[in-house]
């Protein structure tokens, strides 16, 4: 059946809390294992058989870095991507119901729609399988995973019966399930029609409001509080749980956590993407990615967990861990970097030492999900990763813990805890 996926990548006043790394590049193309976050996801779409078209929707402006990416992802996986522009934030159902007739054109039977900022094993085509099993042609499916009871208030929690789903409640404030949304669907084209109610019901709201300029907002749709909650009771919407990695991507230091899992997956999916160890080559610890342009010293000690990028440079002696290091950074002789994200045109000096704290679920517990870290607790910068901007300079011989560096900055000493503007 034809089949398509729309993957929601938001716009530029989304992602704040990637900041500064978002001030560069649009948040999904931040690299991720490697490559860039929302690339993981077309690989997995354009492996389900039947997949026509993949559509990026957002309300980034055209940006010249998205259509040099789109350019070289469809003659990567010889399959059509183009980007769908939407004028204002129309919320998660407000995007896809206003350029319903893209999605729709070329007949398809169903489509899936991706959250952008999740990384994820993506069980498409299980949830394909599912509902061939348990829906009629117009159910739909939400894709589940199981969060550990205290964690799943920060979620969408929905409430299952025999996988139809009978209750959503989006962020509760009391405990509700264990079971919480992915932001991975598969609709058919039916989803429109209970789109379309709430958006008549949005505007029937707005004429009997006095404000004049509420046109805007009839538009402003969203799946989880807007329709699901809606949907919930009706049979129509099935839950496919996942025991496979999930994790939400919307802080820097969830990046580090999120390339953490697809580096794992590598081994069975991508080998060749993993560094090994070689005579003369540096010594590798676990996954490790390393870009073919980059430079590395043979006496350098990489991973776990560590992705290099396009024309870095890695001295003599340099320790990395748990870390991402962005295109053209250069790491001097002797640097140790730990749970740290090292901005583009980068360069730490010798014997310097950039470190973080990391932000990682509790080991312990399996069910446990990455928290949102907020950036202050108690008047106070919350440890968690050192994150550098691009183009920052870090002098021999200093030591930078848990910082945010901003862009452009030339730092003459060592700093604990602080942001630097």
């Amino acid at each position: 059946m034809p089949l398509k996926a729309v993957i929601l990548i938001g716009g530029p006043q989304k992602g704040t809390r990637f900041r500064p790394l978002s001030f560069e590049v649009p948040k999904p193309l931040f690299p991720v294992a490697g490559v860039p976050m929302v690339q993981h996801h077309i690989e997995a779409c354009a492996k389900v058989p039947g997949l026509k078209e993949i559509l990026l929707m957002g309300f980034y402006q055209p940006h010249e870095a998205l259509s040099r990416f789109l350019a070289a992802a469809q003659q990567e996986f010889k399959i059509p991507i183009r980007y769908l522009q939407e004028y204002a934030a129309l919320g998660t159902a407000g995007g896809i119901y206003h350029f319903r007739d893209q999605i729709l054109a070329g007949g398809a039977d169903a489509f899936f729609v991706l959250n952008a900022d999740v990384c994820s094993e993506f069980p498409l085509q299980e949830m394909l399988d599912f509902r061939q099993q348990h829906g009629d042609t117009d159910s739909f499916v939400i894709l589940g995973t199981t969060a550990n009871r205290t964690q799943a208030l920060n979620y969408g929690c929905i409430v299952a019966n025999a996988d139809t789903q009978e209750h959503y409640v989006e962020k509760p404030s009391t405990f509700v399930s264990e079971i919480i949304n992915c932001g991975i669907y598969l609709f058919t084209p039916a989803i429109f029609q209970h789109i379309g109610q709430v958006f008549q019901r949005n505007q029937q709201e707005l004429a009997l409001e006095e404000s004049s300029n509420g046109w805007q907002r009839a538009e402003v749709i969203r799946l989880e509080q807007d329709v699901f909650t809606a949907l919930a009771g009706s049979g129509k919407l099935y839950v496919y749980k996942t025991d496979g990695f999930w994790s939400q991507i919307k802080s820097a230091g969830s990046a580090i956590y999120a390339s953490r899992l697809y580096l794992n997956q590598y081994s069975q999916s991508h080998p060749e993407r993993l560094a090994q160890n070689k005579p003369g080559g540096p010594i590798i610890r676990g996954n490790v990615y390393i870009h073919p342009t980059a430079s590395v010293d043979s006496t350098a000690v990489l991973g776990p967990n560590v992705s290099i990028g396009e024309g870095v440079t890695v001295g003599a002696g340099v320790r990395i861990r748990e870390s991402i290091i962005l295109h053209g950074a250069s790491l001097h002789d002797h640097t140790c970097v730990l749970n740290t994200i090292v901005g583009w045109d980068s360069t730490i000096g010798r014997w310097a030492r950039v470190e973080g704290t990391p932000s990682d679920p509790n080991p312990n517990d399996p069910y446990a999900k990455i928290d949102s870290e907020t950036l202050f607790r108690d008047g106070r910068l919350t440890p968690s990763i050192t994150i550098l901007g691009c183009s920052v300079t870090i002098p021999a011989e200093v030591v930078i813990l848990n910082s945010i560096v901003l862009p452009h900055k030339e730092l003459s000493r060592s700093y604990k805890n602080q942001i630097i503007l």
